[in-house]
């Protein structure tokens, strides 16, 4: 019979060799909850027995508060959980760790095996008896500027950690502190140029395409779109139910666009600037295919509009393709990050045009040779356009 054969065991760690790892060997891993996750794995190898651990965030996102990330022994990677801006006030949080720590708590500490009833209420605490875990602690992750996030540690081992243990990860948070500022201040910074000039745009200032003039030639389908009297809407209405219906109406466009493969450039008051890549095969037929599910959304938000007595929405869309400049516009101090080119401006004449013609979508012949025959398109002729010398064949899009 063959000999088994020689399996090294898994590398045991000193805390010296987690603290140089964190400081030197995770400078090309950009993702935090990696990062926390190997960390959980070689505090185990330095004889720490780690059984579950969270690292909770603070974040600024239009969508979420925060994030959380959970990591449980056997994991090879942390899971993420998004968190949203009301939790503060639902049972989960109040009363929670996270409840004392970001109220100044310096940490919280819960011995799990002694008597419920003699330890803190709350159901977190619960569950983690119920997973057999016997100990559990809370620090504060301090970020600059005050900024206080949250990491937590618990174990299964009989009598929980002792002094030792504990001492040897609280020497550890400071450290966790810094690696892990660097990594959400990198994601913040993706968020906010996501959030506020679109993926690809942000993805291209991140990749230095910052001097003023940079840019590049994008040939892509264009779409702008308007709101409809909104200036009576403005004046007429109260201010917060104005900001609530162009949420509302910015919602039912962004979603199909952003499904479909766009990108919306710039939000103009009442208007939208968005673009569909010609990089994409069928990036005509995804613009209409988004132009249909928005005019879904907006007829159901003009319902309910139509319910509180307000008058049902209105709007006009413009669709052209050509080749547009994409990059750094503006003054030494302030740049935007947007497209101009006689495409741009040939999407803006026709969704002007859409009132005077009675159509909700107009079609430049340009475009409209890109789908013919795969959507049903009416020809309404051909119309001048301001800033063009030949008149435009048109055509509009019902759905």
């Amino acid at each position: 019979m063959n000999p088994l054969p020689n399996v090294d065991p898994a590398p045991a760690y000193s805390d010296d060799d987690i603290v140089h790892w964190l400081t030197n060997g995770t400078r090309e891993e950009r993702f935090i909850d990696n990062i926390f996750a190997e960390l959980c794995i070689r505090l185990q190898r330095a004889g720490i027995p780690v059984k579950r651990a969270t690292l909770h965030f603070l974040i600024h996102h239009p969508q979420w508060l925060g994030a959380r990330m959970v990591w449980a022994d056997g994991m090879r990677e942390a899971e993420i959980a998004r968190v949203d801006y009301d939790v503060r006030g639902r049972s989960e949080y109040i009363g929670s760790p996270a409840n004392e720590i970001h109220e100044g708590a310096a940490e919280v500490r819960e011995k799990l095996e002694r008597d419920p009833s003699l330890g803190r209420k709350h159901a977190i605490y619960d569950e983690m008896r119920a997973k057999g875990l016997t100990d559990y602690v809370a620090w504060p992750l301090y970020h600059t500027l005050g900024k206080r996030h949250l990491v937590t540690f618990a174990t299964d081992h009989p009598g929980g950690f002792d002094d030792a243990h504990l001492a040897r990860l609280q020497k550890l948070v400071p450290l966790l502190a810094l690696v892990s500022e660097i990594r959400v201040k990198n994601r913040l910074a993706r968020t906010l140029l996501e959030t506020y000039v679109g993926s690809h745009a942000g993805e291209m200032v991140l990749a230095g395409a910052t001097r003023r003039g940079s840019g590049t030639t994008v040939r892509a389908a264009i779409m702008i779109c308007d709101l409809r009297d909104f200036t009576k809407i403005s004046d007429n209405w109260p201010r917060d139910d104005v900001i609530d219906l162009l949420n509302s109406y910015f919602d039912a466009l962004s979603e199909p666009i952003a499904k479909h493969g766009g990108e919306i450039l710039k939000f103009i008051g009442d208007g939208l600037l968005a673009i569909f890549p010609l990089t994409q095969p069928s990036a005509c037929a995804n613009l209409l295919h988004a132009v249909a599910e928005a005019r879904d959304a907006l007829a159901a938000l003009s319902e309910n509009n139509g319910a509180t007595g307000r008058a049902p929405l209105d709007y006009g869309i413009g669709v052209h393709i050509g080749d547009v400049m994409y990059g750094n516009i503006g003054s030494r101090t302030r740049l935007d990050f947007t497209v101009i080119g006689p495409a741009v401006n040939m999407a803006s004449r026709l969704e002007a045009l859409t009132k005077q013609l009675g159509r909700k979508v107009l079609l430049s012949r340009a475009f409209a040779d890109q789908v013919q025959g795969d959507f049903d398109l009416e020809r309404v002729g051909e119309h001048p356009v301001r800033g063009f010398s030949e008149p435009i064949e048109l055509f509009a899009y019902h759905g």
